[in-house]
């Protein structure tokens, strides 16, 4: 499947991606490139989103999964494919192999949430549970290889795969030949590599930014050579890479220009600014260009950037903790710890005071054990709606002003 050549560089070039285009255009979403009115106000620049979300299977990892089958002989095909993915690559290959005819298996860790297994299952993956980390995964998803005399599908570090990433930049440059920028989120390189090689060969004055989370800067550490340690629970599940490709580094160092770090609030504050604003539902992974450009406005100010929602596979829990998370950080959810003296008519007296500045009480707590007052005294913590963080302050302030010992309970 891979094509054999010295450089790196010769074996992804901007004719690789228009071929993959062609080859794989009837069987993937034409996704939109549209601009953001009120991003662009928000971030002092011009932004264009391509929707990558609105593939198939939520993910612009369909296009590589799908060039690379694509290009196979009959026998490979017949005999089937492998791959270690608990992600987006595992439901477009299991999705497109399965489309073709091609026999799917998808090994994963034990520890996969049973919800992607499932998800990859209902588009025709057979999934196979091994070790308890992705790298036990890998080594076995390997082992089965050979002795099923199966073709190994790397997620990324394969100039095929690669190749039909590099496809969603060629359509973004098609909708808007003037980009200044494209910002692309940094895994284990393979859409960066591709975009960039489209990008650079159409304009070569076009800057192209990766972008990775500040837990995993692993592609940054391996180019810098900086030691920068990887791991942590980051929201961008789809970038935590430890071990980026080898093939992608070099064309990373090559033909991007930067690569910008973003943490995990402004991750999170991307999410939830995209469906907010665009009504669209992103994973942290696809969100990171946004971060990276929110995060960094002077340097992107003025600019006409291209960002590629590149996944939309987020659990539904976990998006609505992101949304509230991001209410408290802007003011609109509070949590005030009071001391109160245990006695009728306490609680009252407080609550009074909300009422006074319209702000909504949502949750009341109690805690007369665990606290360092007297046995008379009590901690009540009570969870508000307001409608900004000013108008919170102001019942602070009041409530201090009438003998209350008061705080805000922050964020981690």
């Amino acid at each position: 499947m891979t094509r054999q050549a010295h450089n790196p560089l010769d074996q992804l070039t901007i004719d690789h991606v228009r071929a993959a285009h062609a080859r794989i255009g009837d069987a993937i979403v034409r996704t939109p490139m549209l601009r953001s009115k009120t991003l662009s106000e928000i971030a002092g620049a011009d932004i264009w989103l391509k929707f990558e979300n609105l593939q198939f299977t939520a993910a612009y990892k369909e296009r590589g999964a799908l060039n690379a089958l694509l290009l196979m002989d009959e026998e490979r095909r017949q005999r089937g494919v492998i791959a270690a993915s608990a992600g987006n690559h595992s439901q477009g290959l299991s999705y497109h192999g399965t489309r073709l005819g091609v026999p799917v298996t998808i090994v994963m860790p034990k520890t996969t949430p049973a919800v992607k297994v499932m998800q990859t299952e209902s588009v025709g993956g057979n999934v196979v549970l091994e070790g308890q980390t992705f790298d036990e995964a890998y080594a076995y998803a390997r082992q089965l290889e050979q002795e099923r005399g199966l073709t190994f599908v790397h997620p990324f570090d394969d100039p095929d795969v690669a190749a039909g990433a590099g496809t969603v930049a060629l359509e973004m440059l098609e909708d808007q030949p003037d980009l200044d920028c494209i910002v692309v989120p940094i895994g284990g390189g393979g859409l960066i590599s591709g975009m960039a090689t489209v990008a650079k060969a159409i304009n070569p004055d076009i800057d192209v930014v990766g972008v990775e989370a500040a837990l995993f800067p692993s592609m940054h550490h391996a180019l810098s050579g900086q030691p920068m340690p990887a791991g942590g629970d980051t929201l961008a599940e789809g970038i935590a890479v430890k071990e980026p490709g080898t093939f992608t580094r070099e064309i990373i160092r090559e033909r991007v220009d930067d690569i910008l770090l973003v943490g995990e609030p402004d991750l999170e504050g991307a999410v939830a600014l995209l469906l907010q604003i665009e009504k669209t539902v992103v994973e942290g992974a696809g969100a990171a260009g946004l971060a990276a450009v929110l995060a960094n406005k002077e340097q992107f100010a003025g600019k006409r950037i291209g960002l590629p929602l590149c996944g939309g596979n987020i659990d539904s829990r976990l998006l609505a903790t992101v949304l509230l998370r991001n209410l408290a950080r802007e003011g609109r959810l509070a949590r005030l710890r009071i001391a109160l003296k245990d006695q009728p008519g306490a609680l009252h007296k407080v609550v009074s005071l909300f009422e006074r500045h319209n702000i909504n009480i949502i949750e009341v707590y109690h805690q007369r054990v665990f606290t360092k007052l007297p046995a008379k005294g009590l901690i009540t913590e009570i969870e508000c709606e307001a409608r900004n963080k000013s108008q919170v302050d102001a019942l602070i302030e009041d409530m201090r002003g009438n003998g209350y010992d008061v705080h805000l309970v922050e964020l981690a």
